[in-house]
């Protein structure tokens, strides 16, 4: 990646000139008040035709979108409520996002439950089409809308479902990190071909997963890498696994670790 862009955003739209390549318009969608006290938003990248943006878990080869709250007014937590991304072939290599247009849910809970919310948001994301660019836009939302928008509705729905179920997963120590071995339960196995699996340290950098069948049950194997480039603590319920299909896509949290 060689170029950044540095791209100013507030409601108003920006004029085309100033936007990267492939990025038509960026904007934190107005949404409304829940009725917990919670304000409901998301982020909206429109892309040229065949663009492209990335999910949380993109793979090798993906730039995750980041958020920066620093600038927003009463915001406790920012929840990402990501709708299941397609795989994408990028330069040849598998990574997991979204073609044209991202509308990414984000539910923010108050430091001041019952005052409004200010928000501001310092966006890092990848944009891709045969080469991709790391762009950064400054966000800020207009007031919350009388009610809840379909546009967002509509993207919180196409969520991957959680499952109750646990895969049973293998762990065992790589020369620079782990290996993790998951064995998806039967029941779900045929839910979808493509697997994403995950920690929630940011700091830890996971390969594509290799699929494989083991009887009825799919598998995916992956390796973890920390900064270290050794060998460390890996809880199996802090591991996420997610089964994606072209149409459905379903959430494993946590695995049951074999032991011999």
């Amino acid at each position: 990646m060689k170029t950044l862009a540095l791209i100013f955003l507030t409601a108003a739209p920006a004029l085309a000139q100033d936007l990267p390549p492939g990025l038509v318009a960026a904007e934190l969608l107005p949404g409304w008040v829940t009725p917990e006290g919670h304000r409901m938003t998301a982020l909206r990248l429109d892309l040229e035709p065949g663009w492209k943006t990335y999910w949380r878990s993109p793979g090798d080869a993906g730039v995750p979108p980041r958020f920066d709250w620093q600038a927003s007014d009463n915001l406790a937590e920012a929840r990402l409520l990501w709708p299941r991304p397609e795989v994408i072939d990028s330069g040849g290599e598998r990574t997991l996002g979204y073609h044209d247009e991202l509308v990414l849910p984000i539910e923010i809970v108050p430091a001041r439950p019952g005052t409004p919310v200010a928000l501001r948001a310092t966006v890092d994301f990848g944009l891709c089409l045969d080469i991709c660019v790391p762009a950064q836009v400054m966000l800020e939302a207009p007031p919350a809308g009388p009610g809840p928008d379909p546009v967002i509705q509509a993207a919180i729905a196409r969520q991957p479902q959680p499952s109750d179920a646990q895969p049973d997963c293998r762990i065992e120590p790589i020369k620079d990190g782990m290996q993790v071995t998951a064995t998806l339960p039967e029941a779900e196995s045929g839910r979808g071909g493509e697997v994403a699996m995950e920690l929630s340290q940011e700091d830890i950098w996971v390969s594509a997963p290799d699929t494989g069948r083991a009887g009825r049950r799919l598998t995916a194997q992956a390796d973890f890498v920390a900064a270290s480039g050794k060998p460390f603590p890996l809880d199996p319920q802090a591991l996420r696994v997610t089964l994606i299909g072209p149409d459905d896509a379903v959430a494993f949290q946590g695995c049951r670790e074999e032991t011999d």
